[in-house]
């Protein structure tokens, strides 16, 4: 009989929360960077020149890769001869454990997690509860993996019930252009097949924790129909063009994860969930003997990678006018200087109601741009925290309202617009930026000065003014209406459907 303490447990899912949220798997860093070295669109190999130079500022200063630090996933396979010592539930012992790693003050991570989600939608403060699923099985030990899932990918998550007769393949490879690119391409697919319509969604889930290892698999060979399936999707999809952050190229997928269930001779439950380029989860196994140790990667695992500046244009946000942004191109590369403001979903919501009332905005929006943006709070002598872009989208049906009501010139975060909100962008000769999902930290060091300016009470979700320098950015929809998301995959899956390039 093994005896697991009831502390063991929380401080070792407190270490490995505090651990995967500035350590990227290495496997994921090899993988990222071998896609780095073939990409040839030069906005999607800066994009992701980006992710794997934040990573390393990451792993050396031990602030999250991204400022979405998930929510938080654990799967625990309990030997059945395991005791354990202490007086909370293994769920509160979880749930205590993640309460301890986002509150840590030498690396505080974003409370995400919203009580009553149909409802008041309040902060719980310290990102619990935790989603938690258990598996008894013979044996004396407790084997563990945590994972940190980011909203933006998790909310490309899809399901489907198929008949037996369906393809998986024609499903997924008609699923993955619809994800756009808000859950920050290049990532991993995890698809679950079989069971019953939750069992599809956790497998999938589960399949993502498996190392990146596609490269192994094509060098040996498929012994099985996932295997087969998992070689053809990373093929094909990868062929779709769509490429880093949705910019068109030769990576969408990093590996194609497929776990399969026995289930029902009328059903074919198919499910499939994306993991971002803040690929977050650790393994762990306790035995007794104390909690478990995390042993750090070493910084030679991160590849020595800079960025060019190349023709990126230099704009001054307090000074620009229409007719200067006017010159943009769908994929230019700006670095922005200046005052901006910040705004989410909530504070687009109370600023959208404040407009159909006649009240007063507590912000000035006219001739000014937003960053969609929910950054994690401050430590020691920094001014902000990790600040990356949120997935623009979710701001498509404010968008109208904001530009023709306050004057708003300009909109910054990540992945496509819809084309309500391309309409809007055109009519009224606006601009929407994109930068980099999964560049929270370098984003972070361009902010010189953060204030609070509106909206106290949303927390992480208020208004901010922040000053930046240089802060790199790509054109994706210019004022004429034209979008670097719908221009780039197109031409580079023409690209590879010629045959002028070689998809590895």
């Amino acid at each position: 009989m093994t005896v697991i303490r009831q502390d063991d447990l929380i401080q070792s899912v407190a270490d490995a929360l505090q651990y995967i949220s500035y350590y990227h798997p290495v496997d994921f860093i090899r993988a990222m960077d071998e896609a780095y070295q073939r990409e040839e669109n030069p906005a999607a190999k800066d994009a992701m020149a980006q992710i794997l130079i934040n990573s390393r500022m990451c792993a050396e200063g031990k602030r999250p890769i991204c400022q979405d630090t998930g929510i938080v996933t654990v799967f625990l396979t309990v030997g059945m001869d395991v005791q354990w010592e202490g007086t909370m539930g293994v769920s509160d012992m979880v749930n205590e454990g993640v309460r301890r790693a986002y509150n840590l003050p030498d690396n505080v991570l974003r409370a995400s997690i919203l009580d009553d989600p149909d409802g008041a939608r309040s902060n719980t403060k310290d990102n619990t509860p935790a989603v938690i699923h258990y598996q008894i099985v013979p044996g004396n030990t407790v084997e563990v993996h945590v994972a940190a899932k980011g909203g933006g990918s998790e909310a490309k998550s899809k399901f489907a019930m198929l008949n037996p007769s369906d393809s998986v393949v024609d499903w997924v490879l008609k699923m993955v252009p619809t994800m756009g690119a808000g859950w920050c391409p290049p990532g991993m697919l995890g698809i679950g097949i079989g069971g019953t319509a939750e069992k599809a969604m956790i497998i999938a889930k589960e399949a993502l924790l498996d190392p990146i290892d596609i490269h192994d698999l094509q060098k040996r060979g498929a012994s099985n129909r996932a295997e087969e399936l998992r070689l053809e999707l990373f093929d094909k999809v990868n062929k779709l063009g769509i490429g880093a952050q949705g910019l068109g190229g030769l990576t969408t997928v990093l590996d194609v994860k497929v776990k399969d269930f026995p289930t029902h001779a009328a059903n074919k439950a198919v499910a499939m969930i994306p993991n971002c380029a803040a690929t977050r989860h650790a393994h762990f196994t306790l035995d007794g003997s104390g909690p478990a140790a995390l042993t750090p990667p070493s910084l030679d695992e991160w590849p020595d990678v800079t960025r060019e500046a190349g023709d990126a244009k230099r704009v001054n946000l307090d000074t620009v006018t229409q007719e200067e942004m006017a010159t943009w191109k769908p994929g230019d590369t700006i670095l922005l200087s200046g005052k901006m403001l910040t705004g989410r979903d909530a504070a687009h919501k109370k600023m959208v109601d404040m407009l159909a009332k006649g009240e007063e905005l507590p912000v000035d929006l006219k001739g000014r741009f937003i960053y969609y943006v929910g950054p994690v709070d401050p430590v020691r002598d920094e001014v902000v925290g990790p600040a990356g872009p949120t997935t623009a989208t979710r701001m498509d049906k404010f968008t109208r309202t904001m530009l023709a009501e306050t004057g708003l010139m300009g909109m910054i975060g990540k992945s496509e617009r819809g084309d309500v909100a391309i309409d809007a962008i055109k009519e009224f000769g606006a601009t929407y930026l994109m930068a980099v999902g999964g560049a929270a930290y370098l984003v972070a060091q361009a902010i010189k000065k953060s204030e609070v300016v509106g909206f106290p009470e949303l927390g992480m979700e208020a208004i901010y003014e922040f000053t930046i320098g240089d802060m790199p950015v790509t054109v994706a929809v210019d004022v004429r209406g034209e979008s670097v998301h719908k221009i780039g995959p197109q031409i580079w899956k023409a690209k590879i459907e010629a045959q002028a390039i070689e998809v590895v």
